[in-house]
């Protein structure tokens, strides 16, 4: 019986477009944006055509970041749709961006920033602390990229 209760809703939500994106689009924008851009444009849903529909707090924020379209798409790297669009809509709680802000488990550093760290470290003569001060130096690159602002 549930099964079929969640089929049907299923079937009747696919009429409004695909969701499947939705979920990792969510928990990707603040990272991707910043949190200043978070605080006053939110991913709202994903049209038929795969369109990203993202509510803003004001029609200024929606101009300014219909400008920033192809930078936003290449923040979000593979996860980014092939359009967005900006409207004023209703946003989150601010409340709640922040909670989830503080949950958010960091970024680990990929092979860009264990090369730059090794770089940075490279001149330091003992070998211990040499791989020690790389491997902090990969984490703190790492998610300095994660929360810098978008601009």
């Amino acid at each position: 019986m549930i099964d079929r209760i969640g089929n049907a809703i299923e079937r009747e939500l696919s009429r409004f477009g695909p969701a499947t994106g939705m979920p990792p689009l969510v928990e990707a924008w603040a990272r991707a944006v910043g949190p200043e851009i978070a605080r006053n444009a939110w991913p709202a849903r994903i049209a038929r055509n795969g369109t990203l529909h993202v509510h803003t707090s004001s029609s200024a924020w929606a101009f300014e970041l219909g400008q920033l379209e192809a930078r936003i798409r290449e923040q979000l790297g593979e996860l980014a749709p092939p359009r967005l669009r900006f409207a004023v809509g209703p946003l989150p709680d601010p409340a709640l961006l922040e909670a989830e802000s503080v949950r958010r488990a960091p970024v680990p550093p990929g092979a860009e920033a264990r090369e730059h760290a090794a770089a940075l470290a490279a001149e330091i003569g003992d070998e211990s602390l040499r791989k020690i001060v790389a491997e902090a130096a990969a984490w703190s690159l790492a998610n300095a990229d994660s929360d810098r602002s978008f601009w």
